[in-house]
């Protein structure tokens, strides 16, 4: 008769043992906004049944996971530990070469300064939180860091408008293909183009260095940034579901 037993190997990892033989493995990470994010690596429901049981009992609630929109029996999974779905996220590769479109009158887009590149930080997010919460955000985007960590205005573009920033893009350089990690722009300042001239000032830039094209996420409930990127000849490649498990599920 087969005996399954856990072991937890580290403060935030799991396996699942059959026969001598790890049969399962479960990680718990905690991301730089506080959410806690499990996965699971098994072949086995039932292992995977115990291993999620084991995690949830011990890790506090709300917990997320991410899936790939196609892999219906990993959903099937979650969803049977009690996941509900929270969003979903498409993915689209971007391409660069594209002629920089020109801001509105009175706008510049250029490289940023620390200082000026945290208030716009702070104030882009009071506004995503007042309105539609910031777990709205791509899943990947690295939150605001309060200034406990130095920010890297080289990652950033920004629009400037009489000497103040009214909108910024985020780029990560170090993958395959450069990612579009956060467009955003003040309420007040919406509509007249700035995001699109970001855009295309950014990936025209990523042209000229060697680049063909990027990659983004978008939340499918953005309507505003789905219209944008498929605008600029974005092509839909994937997507991905963030699931929830909220307090009082286990």
């Amino acid at each position: 008769m087969n005996t399954l037993t856990l072991s937890r190997v580290a403060e935030n990892q799991w396996h699942a043992i059959e026969n001598d033989l790890v049969v399962g493995r479960g990680h718990a990470s905690r991301r730089l906004d506080g959410r806690t994010f499990l996965s699971i690596d098994t072949w086995s429901d039932a292992v995977f049944d115990r291993l999620a049981a084991a995690m949830l009992a011990d890790q506090p609630a709300p917990r997320y996971t991410v899936v790939d929109e196609t892999d219906r029996d990993l959903t099937a999974n979650w969803e049977r530990a009690g996941f509900t779905r929270e969003r979903r996220e498409s993915e689209f590769v971007v391409p660069t070469e594209l002629a920089p479109v020109d801001p509105p009158s009175g706008v510049v887009i250029t490289t940023a300064a620390e200082a000026p590149l945290r208030e716009l930080d702070r104030a882009i997010r009071a506004e995503v939180e007042a309105t539609v919460g910031w777990q709205t955000m791509p899943a990947e985007v690295l939150p605001w860091q309060g200034g406990t960590r130095p920010l890297d205005p080289s990652k950033y573009t920004v629009a400037v408008r009489d000497g103040r920033y009214v909108g910024l893009v985020r780029v990560a350089t170090r993958t395959r293909r450069p990612r579009i990690g956060l467009v955003a722009v003040l309420t007040a300042e919406r509509r007249h183009g700035i995001a699109r001239a970001l855009l295309t000032h950014t990936l025209s830039g990523l042209h000229q260095a060697g680049f063909e094209a990027a990659t983004a996420e978008v939340d499918e409930t953005n309507t505003a940034a789905l219209a944008l990127f498929e605008g600029l000849g974005a092509q839909r490649t994937g997507g991905s579901l963030e699931l929830i498990s909220r307090p009082g599920r286990v």
